[in-house]
């Protein structure tokens, strides 16, 4: 699972810094302890800091040295290690002879500012208090980035944590001018640095316990600035809102009918018919300028944090499945996102349940007894969650009681195929759906390949023996009529599986080739792809494998499975590409954009009031410059959202996170 784009950032963009003495802190997850970062001065006045962590056999593990000027200022840097992918990183910075020069695996340069701060691509969590501090020495309290870009800081508050003789004073900070929006660091009296987010805080050890106090406190900073941002940038109409001369598309037969008028009124759609037809005097009027109409876009694998929901919105995704969460801020944000305080779509919930064990996933609802399982089910359905994710550490005999359970309390049942079970055993224990393309494969090399809670069984058997089944292979084909047969939804998220398979670390995530150039300075650089580096011997394997799985997704398309697209990964411009794989694949635009909006209803039990553009429907709509049923790749084209009869302006939402305008020819 992706981490949220806001702490990936502030992991991908880190920054050492120099410690008065040697401490230890505690890397955590949703929590619970899962590595460490140790940070200590050495005798010659450099600073070595070490960190390290394990999320299901991923994780980084960075050894770094650093020294620093009077201004707090990096004169030198070396970093090596691995990345989250395992990818070696080797990263050297230093100051000499009046000019500033780097140096990566996968990015070199020079610069003749000197009184620049360096950020290395990966570093240890604690170099995000060396700019921190390096900023607050700073005239005006900014400084200029290299490799690009400009940093500033401004203080959020103090907080008081601990009690007793524990009890200490942090101050919060907020640096903007790294990602999309201001990210968060505390510094206590003593200079050191404590990190917290919902997903993962980096906090002194012994004081786990005050991490939650943290993330509280920068929520209220955060849903104060989404707030400022939703009253400036959602604009509700005083009145009926007419949308004319559209070409407007409809998923239910594929059409798209020229000339045609769309009559809002507040958050529903009254009609739809010919210009001539729909008169609304007093109405505010749209002009489509024969632009292309469809329905809200749908992302069915996310897991919202940060700006997730502006960078939907801003892509034409109203509506979105989120497939696990920290459940304590996650339900906040969802009431923000329906009360308009906070920019996102609709969100239908899924919980996500695991077993306890070395590779459990990062949720709170673990279960390994069937009184547990009953107990995390309730929960979810209690609190309005529509689906229960089931994920790879469950035990197998498990299943059939969750899904019983699940679906006695109206909710439907996906997730990851848990290990030592095959998908036809997961979907026959009483699973509505997969999540992730890779277990489709898995099945068709059952029983050979069974522990898939390790990354080398899940990820690395997949791309060595993808290639093994084209679709025509009988295994394939057997497969396909099981899944046809029990009504089994897939959740492909092919993009993640090129990005892992097929991506270049010296590139952006594939995807991302035209939008990223348009990001902030430090997100370009965050968001180069993450990639496995194929074992010797299996580099053919690894480049053939993205291609047989889309040969794979076409024949299920084929054979009459139902696809819903999601992407796992940064929101709303990877959905765009998640639809331009299915393309490529050989499906039909028109019929991709139908998996996109209408099928996406339907699974999820919405099509009565979401999925098409027609009377009595929520007024939920794109209007795209182009025309995608001819050429997917123009859906990206968004000019104008609506969600339940609010206007956006994805451009206004762009500016606001710091994205260069979009070049109106692409």
């Amino acid at each position: 699972m992706r981490l949220p784009v806001a702490f990936a950032l502030v992991l991908a963009s880190s920054i050492a810094a120099a410690a008065p003495r040697a401490r230890t802190d505690t890397y955590l997850m949703l929590g619970n302890a899962a590595g460490t970062q140790t940070v200590a001065e050495q005798a010659d006045g450099s600073v070595r800091a070490e960190y390290s962590y394990n999320d299901r056999d991923h994780g980084d593990h960075i050894v770094a040295t650093w020294t620093l000027d009077d201004a707090g200022l990096l004169v030198a840097y070396r970093g090596k290690g691995h990345n989250y992918m395992k990818a070696p990183v080797d990263e050297q910075f230093r100051i000499a002879h009046g000019k500033a020069s780097w140096k990566s695996l996968d990015e070199a340069g020079d610069s003749a500012n000197t009184k620049a701060f360096f950020l290395p691509a990966n570093a240890p969590p604690e170099v995000v208090g060396v700019l921190a501090r390096a900023l607050l020495k700073a005239p005006d309290r900014r400084l200029a980035l290299l490799p690009s870009g400009e940093a500033r800081i401004e203080a959020a508050g103090e907080l008081v944590v601990g009690d007793g003789a524990s009890k200490t004073t942090v101050t919060h900070y907020r640096i903007t001018g790294l990602g999309f929006s201001p990210s968060s660091v505390w510094l206590d009296r003593n200079g050191d640095t404590w990190l917290a987010s919902q997903w993962v805080s980096v906090v002194p050890k012994g004081r786990e316990a005050q991490a939650a106090k943290l993330v509280a406190e920068q929520d209220a900073a955060e849903n104060a600035w989404h707030a400022s941002l939703a009253q400036r940038i959602a604009r509700q109409p005083a009145g009926d809102l007419v949308i004319r001369n559209a070409r407007v598309f409809d998923p239910r037969d594929l059409a798209v009918t020229p000339g045609t008028s769309v009559l809002v009124r507040g958050e529903r759609i009254v009609r739809v018919a010919p210009d001539a037809q729909i008169a609304a005097p007093g109405a505010e009027v749209v002009d489509a300028r024969g632009r292309f109409l469809m329905p809200g876009l749908w992302d069915n694998h996310q897991h919202f944090g940060g700006i997730d929901g502006l960078l939907d919105i801003a892509c034409g995704v109203t509506s979105a499945r989120d497939l696990a969460n920290d459940p304590d801020t996650f339900l906040a944000r969802v009431a923000r996102f329906d009360a308009g305080t906070e920019i996102g779509p609709r969100v239908f919930k899924a919980g996500m349940i695991d077993g306890s064990g070395k590779y459990s996933g990062p949720t709170k609802m673990h279960v390994d007894t069937a009184e547990e399982a009953r107990h995390a089910v309730d929960w979810f359905a209690d609190r309005g969650y529509v689906q229960i994710k089931t994920y790879m550490s469950i035990k197998p005999e498990l299943v059939p009681l969750i899904a019983d359970l699940a679906h006695a309390r109206g909710m439907r049942v996906s997730g990851h195929v848990p290990s030592l079970m095959s998908a036809e055993q997961f979907v026959e224990a009483g699973a509505d759906e997969l999540q992730h393309f890779n277990y489709f494969v898995l099945d068709l090399l059952w029983p050979d390949v069974k522990e898939t809670n390790r990354q080398s069984e899940r990820f690395g058997k997949v791309a060595e023996h993808a290639r093994d089944f084209p679709p025509d292979h009988p295994r394939v084909r057997a497969f396909l009529a099981f899944l046809v047969k029990h009504r089994t939804v897939l959740d492909p998220t092919l993009g993640l599986f090129e990005m892992r398979f097929a991506g270049d670390p010296k590139q952006p995530i594939p995807g991302l080739e035209t939008v990223a150039p348009r990001f902030p300075p430090e997100m370009r650089r965050a968001l180069r792809s993450a990639s496995y580096e194929a074992p010797k011997g299996q580099e053919a394997a690894y480049r053939e494998a993205l291609p047989v799985m889309l040969a794979l997704l076409k024949a299920a398309h084929d054979a009459g499975v139902t696809i819903v697209p999601g992407t796992d990964a940064l929101a709303g411009y990877l959905l765009h590409h998640e639809l331009e794989l299915y393309a490529r694949a050989g499906i039909e635009p028109a019929r991709v954009l139908r998996m996109a909006t209408l099928t996406s209803a339907q699974v999820m039990g919405a099509d009565d009031r979401l999925g098409v553009i027609a009377a009595g429907k929520l007024a939920d709509m794109v209007l795209i410059d182009g025309d995608p049923t001819r050429d997917i790749a123009q859906v990206r084209r968004v000019d104008l959202v609506l969600k339940g009869g609010k206007v956006y302006d994805p451009a206004q939402i762009e500016a606001a996170l710091g994205m260069a305008p979009r070049d109106r020819t692409q």
